[in-house]
């Protein structure tokens, strides 16, 4: 059954490939408000008792904005136009009563929607979903893919915010198969275990070297370009380590690289090293399907996610690019504890991977990136 609130293309299939074109979009519409129009008034959260999740501080680590506007946020989103709203499923032991909360990014509040739904987990269960205007606004028949992205990365925004509170491994839901939610992530409180993992092993995991601080997420955000100098070989297998283990199933995972030997660099099957997947300086090609950023030609790397065939059916193209969008984020993380500054790229046209490498067409697109560099993070803006 069709949910009243789900926003969706008449055809994902038909927009994606639209979107993988080198149709330009139109001139930017209004964007409407930063935040749903929940009803009801707004709440405050709680604070937390010593047996509790701590929504409060789980909320402000991964999806509260910073800044009066809103585009400040924890988790990255094209544009910075942030189209992902959270409905909060509360069970037991949690720091809000058990209900069904709509909350407000931008004055960190929620809005009660209801009573908890039969079978209810203990902890929080965040749904997303998205607004599509507020990317259509701007990226026109391209942000169906970037709508996706923006998905994956609050998933992973969530579940990190809930490892450095110390929970165990949050379970999280990125399988593509319903529209509303497009993801879940369930989070269980102190001491508790989610029994919300996948059988195939996807989205799990965390950057190297173990959970991260409160300060860290605090603090992460993406590098403005220019983003010059290569990463070392050990940062750059990190990166790639953490998303292809974060990102498994449908995508497959690799570097552009630059001089001395410019190629196309992927994990050993050692774990410990790097292989050349194609050689050849792949930069500037890349510079020109990512709308045509010309920073990205000199970036010092791109982590690619690719895969997602042009005959892909609509739940494969929802699970790619939410997996996709969710390990990139937890690579952001492993590339900012080697130093580097990064930033995620998500929009791509005519960016058939396959086809350049001398593969059949329309089997191994770009799907999302991470371009690296190693300026110092002293030198970072916000963005």
């Amino acid at each position: 059954m069709d949910h009243p609130r789900a926003e969706r293309p008449e055809d994902l299939v038909a927009a994606l490939a639209r979107a993988r074109s080198a149709e330009r979009p139109g001139p930017d519409t209004t964007a409407g408000t930063a935040v749903r129009a929940w009803p009801g008034a707004p709440l405050p959260i709680p604070a937390a008792g010593p047996a509790d999740l701590d929504l409060r501080a789980l909320l402000r680590l991964s999806l509260a904005a910073s800044d009066g506007s809103g585009r400040m946020r924890p988790a990255p989103s094209a544009g910075a136009l942030h189209p992902v709203d959270t409905e909060l499923v509360v069970g037991p032991g949690c720091s809000l009563p058990p209900g069904r909360y709509g909350y407000d990014p931008l004055r960190h509040r929620v809005h009660h929607l209801g009573r908890q739904p039969d079978g209810t987990l203990p902890g929080v269960t965040a749904e997303l979903s998205v607004t599509a205007r507020r990317t259509v606004s701007h990226y026109g028949h391209r942000a169906w893919p970037l709508l996706l992205l923006d998905t994956g990365h609050a998933a992973a925004a969530l579940v990190l915010a809930a490892r450095a509170l110390g929970a165990d491994e949050p379970g999280v839901r990125l399988d593509g198969l319903t529209e509303y939610p497009l993801a879940s992530v369930h989070i269980p409180p102190p001491d508790g275990q989610s029994p919300m993992r996948p059988a195939d092993g996807a989205h799990t995991g965390e950057p190297t070297g173990g959970p991260p601080t409160p300060a860290e997420l605090l603090a992460r955000r993406s590098a403005p370009p220019p983003l010059p100098g290569t990463p070392t070989p050990n940062a750059l297998r990190a990166v790639l380590t953490t998303a292809e283990r974060a990102g498994t199933g449908d995508l497959r995972w690799c570097a552009a690289v630059g001089p001395p030997r410019p190629g196309l660099m992927e994990p050993a099957a050692d774990g410990t090293t790097l292989r050349r997947h194609a050689a050849g300086e792949a930069r500037p090609t890349l510079a020109a399907w990512a709308a045509g950023q010309a920073w990205i030609a000199d970036a010092g790397a791109v982590l690619l996610a690719h895969g997602c065939p042009a005959d892909a059916d609509a739940a494969h193209i929802r699970r790619a690019h939410l997996r996709a969008g969710f390990a990139v984020h937890l690579a952001h993380v492993t590339a900012l504890r080697h130093g580097l500054a990064a930033r995620p790229v998500g929009s791509w046209q005519q960016a058939d991977l396959g086809a350049a490498l001398g593969a059949a067409p329309g089997r191994d697109w770009v799907v999302h990136a991470l371009a690296l560099g190693t300026r110092h993070a002293d030198e970072e803006n916000t963005t």
